[in-house]
């Protein structure tokens, strides 16, 4: 059920005050494996946060086609879950309160909530704070409910969209392990937008690069390091290498829009 296809997806916007559009996306092509965790990198306004979106159903494209599990993508859905950079958590609910929450929108059986919630606190490592409301909790711990309660409500598709990007480094770092532990149980289809070249080799499969100007799939590379991923890998000639790979890409793409705005 978490095969996703996307075919020549084109999404555009109207420009403010005008009759104008604007092509944020334009003619993507992907096809992702069920099971597989994909990470999105590139540089600003290349459109992967744009792209997350149109996958989770929260915004329209303009032409093409998105399917999960075979089925077309019209809106939202419950095989999809989104998790944003800012946890937007309940502030009066406590932390069982808010991985409840989404399984009570979703009028999930009030025998198996309870059971549910409790257990995915404790996959997030919060067991002990299931009765904390989120002021008394760190961003990485906040973090971690958001996550908490996107796995909860089982979705095939779980979509996250810079989770990490507030967080310090070392907190960062320390999540990013957390979240492949996660996966590594459960193994949804992951798709994990960052502009984190060391962040989308160590958690991803894949990672796709997007472009610029419009936003396109500029190329797509299979991450061949074993599983679990360790932080030791960072210094590994083959980390370095696609490190290296992955900047050459982002670093033609700037050149690229430089020569076309006639900056270079």
């Amino acid at each position: 059920m978490g095969q996703i296809e996307i075919r020549d997806l084109s999404i555009e916007y109207k420009k403010p005050k005008s009759d104008e559009t604007f092509v944020a996306v334009e003619k993507v092509s992907l096809s992702l494996r069920q099971g597989s965790f994909v990470t999105i990198v590139g540089s600003s306004g290349c459109g992967k946060s744009t792209l997350l979106l149109a996958i989770a159903g929260l915004i329209p494209y303009a032409s093409g086609s998105i399917e999960v599990g075979g089925r077309k993508v019209s809106g939202p859905g419950r095989e999809r879950a989104m998790v944003f950079q800012d946890a937007s958590l309940l502030p009066w609910r406590t932390v069982h309160g808010n991985v409840r929450f989404g399984l009570e929108l979703q009028r999930w059986k009030r025998d198996d909530i309870d059971e549910r919630a409790s257990r995915y606190v404790r996959m997030v490592g919060l067991g002990a704070f299931a009765n904390y409301h989120p002021h008394q909790l760190s961003g990485g711990m906040r973090q971690r409910v958001n996550i908490a309660r996107a796995l909860a409500v089982d979705p095939d598709v779980l979509l996250m969209d810079e989770p990490f990007g507030a967080l310090d480094a070392q907190t960062r770092e320390v999540m990013g392990g957390e979240l492949l532990r996660i996966w590594e149980r459960d193994k949804k289809t992951a798709i994990f937008v960052t502009h984190a070249i060391d962040e989308a080799i160590m958690l991803g499969d894949e990672v796709v690069v997007m472009g610029r100007n419009p936003g396109h799939v500029r190329a797509v590379v299979r991450i061949d390091l074993p599983r679990p991923r360790t932080p030791e890998m960072l210094d590994s000639e083959a980390f370095l290498a696609y490190r290296r790979q992955l900047r050459e890409y982002i670093a033609a793409d700037l050149v690229a829009l430089q020569m076309i705005e006639g900056v270079v």
